[in-house]
């Protein structure tokens, strides 16, 4: 997945390269004092225990209703990773006109599954924003055991409870994802918000392909499970990614734009 950055415009780029440098500014100011945001992250939490959310509540962000915690499975789990950020998006933060998805299988949860014909387009149901519950996940950051992020991924449904959005609709919410707070870390809330900036792009390849592996699965185990409870599919998408290299693209590309 290498997302294609001359099919983007001077402003995109503009955009990313700025994010770019605030990435590298929190990183050298967190490098000199011995930290990383995976540090930020867990300052406070005392012992550090698989699955716990950290920070205990989440962090979120009343304004722009963006929210993310850090949390780590058991080590069989975690491959070479040291635990990894889930990002959401909640209805008062989206754009207008957004609205859940709902197929013929569960795709709120705690809600019944809607009669409807399978050979039937997906029906998308209003956007309930009064009542804010209904998030949407947007990507994980997996980080490494230097506290570096090494890859991105989409999850399927049943991974994090949220309420499904189809890909396009996702892909409206990136540019709402920002947390503008000092606590818990005012670093770590200026890095990951400038995450969603800096990898924009292959934020939005990933989500495309996570409905495209959804579609695929309900094809092939149709009338076998709900496709958004079967745990066997469990991360829909994923790329290896790297800060510095993607920097280097943006400059490269912005050079060619120039």
């Amino acid at each position: 997945m290498m997302a294609d950055f001359t099919q983007l415009g001077r402003a995109a780029l503009d955009t990313m390269a700025g994010a770019g440098h605030e990435l590298r500014e929190v990183e050298r100011v967190l490098r000199k004092t011995g930290d990383t945001v995976v540090g930020e992250a867990l300052r406070g939490g005392g012992v550090f225990y698989e699955w716990r959310h950290y920070p205990d509540d989440d962090v979120y962000d009343p304004e722009t209703h963006a929210q993310f915690f850090y949390h780590a499975h058991a080590p069989e789990q975690q491959r070479d990773e040291h635990g990894h950020f889930h990002t959401f998006l909640r209805p008062r933060g989206m754009p207008l006109g957004i609205a859940p998805l709902l197929l013929p299988e569960l795709a709120i949860a705690g809600a019944p599954a809607a009669p409807h014909d399978p050979l039937l387009a997906p029906v998308a149901q209003p956007n309930q924003g009064g009542n804010n519950d209904k998030l949407s996940h947007l990507i994980g950051i997996a980080m490494d055991r230097n506290g570096l992020p090494a890859r991105l991924f989409t999850t399927n449904r049943w991974v994090t409870g949220e309420t499904w959005y189809c890909a396009a609709d996702v892909c409206a919410m990136l540019d709402g994802f920002s947390i503008d707070m000092a606590r818990p870390s005012w670093a770590l809330n200026r890095w990951i918000s400038g995450m969603f900036r800096l990898f924009k792009p292959q934020m939005a390849e990933l989500l495309l392909a996570r409905d495209a592996a959804i579609m695929n699965w309900r094809r092939r185990h149709r009338g076998k499970i709900h496709v958004f409870e079967d745990r066997r599919l469990e991360v829909t998408s994923a790329v290896d990614i790297d800060v510095a290299a993607q920097i280097d693209r943006v400059e490269l590309a912005l050079g060619s734009a120039a």
